[in-house]
């Protein structure tokens, strides 16, 4: 197979951003206060880290909002407080405030939110940010029939 720029380059995960026993511990309590299941609760975190990450780290970062489904992870590393402000301090030198605004979630900001978070070098799973083709309730945000 001949090398490209594409598959030389490493895919990040926002998992990666913290201890495999954080992460767990997160996607732990993910599940049980939110009622998903363990493999879900993951795949949400491991989205919620890399938004917080980009978020963080980008003058845009205001106007970033999470989807739907991605903002239950945010609240569960949020209520581990202790963990998420010297997370915050380590990454950003300043504690990344939650100011939900539900409203503000658009398709075309949760396309421009995964589109930063990918350029970033994340995966980006779309259907857990309401913008794939199939209508994943309750992450879709007006894109599919469900919606």
């Amino acid at each position: 197979m001949t090398p490209t720029v594409e598959n030389a380059m490493a895919v990040r995960h926002g998992r990666d951003l913290v201890s495999p026993e954080l992460f767990e511990k997160l996607s732990a309590f993910c599940a049980d206060e939110y009622g998903l299941g363990a493999d879900l609760a993951r795949r949400v975190m491991d989205e919620a880290l890399a938004f917080l990450y980009v978020a963080g780290t980008s003058e845009n970062g205001h106007v970033m909002a999470p989807s739907r489904a991605v903002d239950p992870a945010w609240h569960t590393f949020v209520l581990h407080s202790q963990e998420y402000t010297a997370w915050c301090l380590a990454h950003f030198g300043r504690y990344l405030h939650h100011a939900p605004n539900s409203k503000l979630r658009t398709v075309g900001l949760m396309y421009d939110v995964t589109g930063a978070i990918a350029a970033a070098g994340f995966a980006v799973d779309p259907s857990l940010w309401g913008i794939a083709a199939d209508c994943n309730e309750p992450t879709c945000c007006s894109d599919g029939p469900c919606c």
